[in-house]
């Protein structure tokens, strides 16, 4: 039994601990990201695919220049720069507490060896014709200066672009799967087909508090999978999650629902070079054939804004060309008879893994049907894609998003996978690269979109507008996306 003073003793306890001020739990520091597409590799600089920068861009690799969430450009691996008035040469100040994650000193010979190196024969860049017209001399250990065969006044958007990241000479060819770079974060595992963990890199200049500690990014194709993973709580965060799920999470106060614009454009691509594609008439008949709204709303769920052209509504230089090649079935049917087709024309269409995709593909494909195309669908995987229809242009159709933001240089290249070989728009892009006033590149711009247009070079589609659906209390995340990144610098756990 208890006596008198064991009670009181046991009763000043109890007092006590209910007198302590309770603790509050540290905010969260690690970070679960969901993708829809595992990338192929690590390696910013040596691959197309918007899914590599998805996971390194800014967060493992970092570039002379960063791209915000609102299309400006501000310092970062270069703390200044100047750019003189005919715009054809940049000098730039590099950053001189910079190192990569082996220990090596970045400086102006590296950032010149990245540069040449993306721009060199052997280059398998993106972009390797806009860095091989670049010179970059080294003016002293932290200056450089890069000279221009063109006027790009996108010229520092372009350094903080993916395919610009700064790479270490010595560990440059062995990225893919051994990533160095000077970012804040380094990879900790890579698990094939499952998951990749990114975790913070002690080494980092300390130039801003990092609050994410380690961040693991899943692979989910799946879109049902996808909203699985979210309401169980197994992920955080799922940018350009698939949209048809998106309605559940808007009522769920558990989440937040962050709709982006973009500077994507979601095109069904034509392969110029094939015959009877090579003939405009059966390009704008294919145009002409495909219902853009009832597309954005069942292959995009209502998330897109119509396009005309290879350019995209809050572009600079940007004019409607929707009204070019509109949705009219009678004059598809009237091309392809003047253009001699023996109906059924069959085509084949390959469709990479993402839902607007497959969802799209299924739409394009029933609406060809009714005036004469018959389409087979090719579900193919990403690296199927990249290979067959990106490398070796085995294809005729495909209904793909092509993300970068100033791409119309891609048209006046022949070997482009498209096929389009246009002597008249080679010329046309040549004036746009040469023109340093705003108001003439605005024009020529214009041209060139109704050009692209009038030459149905593809059947463009829309801009699409990426869903991001994350727990409501995670922070910072972009509200816009002019470029495909995730970058863990912003974010943090409120």
């Amino acid at each position: 039994m208890f006596n008198r003073r064991t009670l009181l003793a046991s009763s000043t306890l109890v007092s006590a601990s209910l007198a302590l001020p309770a603790f509050a739990q540290p905010p969260k520091d690690t970070l679960v990201l969901a993708l829809h597409l595992e990338p192929p590799g690590l390696d910013p600089t040596s691959g197309a695919a918007s899914a590599i920068g998805e996971i390194v861009h800014y967060n493992l690799f970092e570039t002379l220049t960063k791209i915000n969430a609102d299309g400006s450009v501000s310092p970062l691996l270069a703390e200044s720069w100047e750019v003189s008035p005919d715009l054809k040469t940049t000098t730039l100040r590099l950053r001189k507490d910079a190192k990569f994650h082996n220990g090596v000193p970045f400086n102006a010979a590296t950032a010149k060896f990245s540069l040449e190196r993306a721009g060199s024969a052997k280059s398998t860049n993106k972009d390797k014709s806009s860095f091989a017209r670049l010179r970059t001399e080294v003016v002293d250990e932290h200056t450089i200066i890069i000279r221009h065969q063109d006027i790009d006044p996108d010229f520092l958007f372009m350094l903080g672009q993916a395919s610009a990241a700064m790479v270490e000479p010595q560990s440059a060819a062995t990225n893919a799967t051994r990533p160095v770079g000077t970012g804040p974060y380094q990879l900790k595992q890579w698990r094939k087909g499952s998951s990749l963990t990114l975790e913070l890199w002690s080494g980092f200049r300390n130039t801003a508090p990092l609050r994410i500690r380690q961040a693991s990014f899943r692979f989910i194709a799946d879109p049902a999978a996808q909203v699985a993973a979210l309401l169980a709580g197994d992920v955080d965060l799922f940018a350009r999650v698939a949209p048809r799920s998106v309605a559940q999470f808007k009522v769920n106060p558990r989440f937040q629902v962050v709709v982006s614009n973009s500077r994507a454009k979601t095109i069904v691509a034509i392969n110029n070079a094939r015959k009877p594609l090579h003939d405009v008439r059966v390009r704008r008949a294919i145009a002409a054939a495909i219902d853009r709204k009832a597309l954005i709303d069942g292959g995009a769920d209502g998330y897109g804004v119509p396009i005309g052209s290879h350019y995209v509504p809050g572009m600079f230089g940007y004019v409607d060309t929707t009204g070019i090649n509109p949705y009219d079935p009678d004059k598809a049917q009237r091309l392809l008879r003047e253009a001699g087709i023996q109906q059924p024309l069959k085509l084949s269409m390959t469709l990479p893994p993402p839902p607007y995709a497959r969802q799209g593909g299924e739409i394009v494909a029933a609406q060809l049907a009714k005036v004469g195309i018959q389409v087979k669908l090719q579900n193919v995987e990403w690296a199927q894609w990249l290979s067959a229809t990106y490398q070796h242009k085995n294809y005729d159709l495909t209904l793909i998003s092509h993300v970068e933001p100033f791409d119309l240089a891609n048209f006046a290249k022949p070997d482009y996978y498209w096929g389009y070989r246009s002597p008249a728009f080679q010329a046309l892009y040549a004036q746009i690269q040469a023109a340093a006033r705003p108001v003439d590149r605005a024009r020529l711009l214009g041209d060139a979109q109704r050009m692209l247009a009038e030459d149905a070079v593809h059947a463009f589609l829309y801009q699409p507008q990426w869903v991001t659906v994350a727990d409501k209390r995670l922070k910072g995340l972009w509200k816009d996306m002019p470029i495909f990144v995730n970058d863990l610098s912003s974010l943090f756990w409120s």
